[in-house]
């Protein structure tokens, strides 16, 4: 049987984190290890329980959860970031996806999405809802910052696995679409990230985002 997967939950709302808690203790495969009020309290618990990931709400009184998923995602210590906000994508996706986060989601569909995003996270991968995504390509087509140079540097094969992976989709997913395996698609995602000195896995998405390998959806 697998190891469930653990998360902390910060959010300065006590009764916010108890129907959080309540929801993810209905479903199989979940445990929630820990809570924070405070970013401050976010990265202690990143650092001494050592979850898979950390819901984290922006809103703290001790200054942004942004500064704290910065601080996580800087750790490099396999603690994953997943963003859960009331504030809408366009105020705070790009600064989310720069600082590390591996997904946001808003508080109004995560009664839906929720479960979605955590074991989406929790294997490694990024995830972003069609409508971010969607946001973060147009933003990013307005940037004047170019990575071309890098993107010479990846094979036609490596370009269609960092498109797909942008895309949300999983090793198992790329292997089906590219009749490789699932082991080959990683292998293939760690020769890209070397190549391209990134270290994380929402690094890639901004990447793809910037070259324009990453489709409208």
């Amino acid at each position: 049987m697998a190891d469930p997967i653990r998360v902390v939950l910060a959010d300065d709302h006590a009764i916010f984190r108890a129907g959080l808690r309540a929801l993810l203790d209905l479903e199989d495969g979940v445990e929630v290890i820990g809570e924070a009020s405070t970013g401050e309290e976010a990265v202690d618990q990143a650092l001494s329980l050592r979850p898979d990931l950390v819901v984290m709400d922006l809103s703290m009184p001790d200054g942004s959860g942004l500064e704290a998923t910065r601080r996580i995602a800087a750790l490099d210590i396999g603690v994953s970031v997943l963003v859960l906000t009331v504030h809408a994508e366009e105020e705070y996706l790009v600064p989310v996806v720069d600082v590390g986060a591996s997904g946001y989601l808003t508080k109004a569909s995560a009664d839906r999405d929720l479960m979605d995003a955590i074991r989406t996270v929790a294997r490694g991968e990024v995830y972003l809802p069609s409508r971010a995504a969607t946001l973060l390509l147009q933003q990013y087509r307005l940037s004047e910052e170019s990575e071309e140079g890098g993107l010479r540097e990846l094979s036609s094969r490596e370009r269609e696995v960092l498109a797909l992976t942008a895309e949300g989709f999983s090793s198992s997913e790329i292997g089906k679409r590219l009749f490789i395996s699932p082991k080959t698609v990683d292998t293939y995602r760690s020769r890209i990230m070397r190549k391209l000195g990134l270290t994380h896995r929402s690094e890639l998405v901004r990447f793809a985002l910037k070259v324009g390998l990453l489709r409208d959806v």
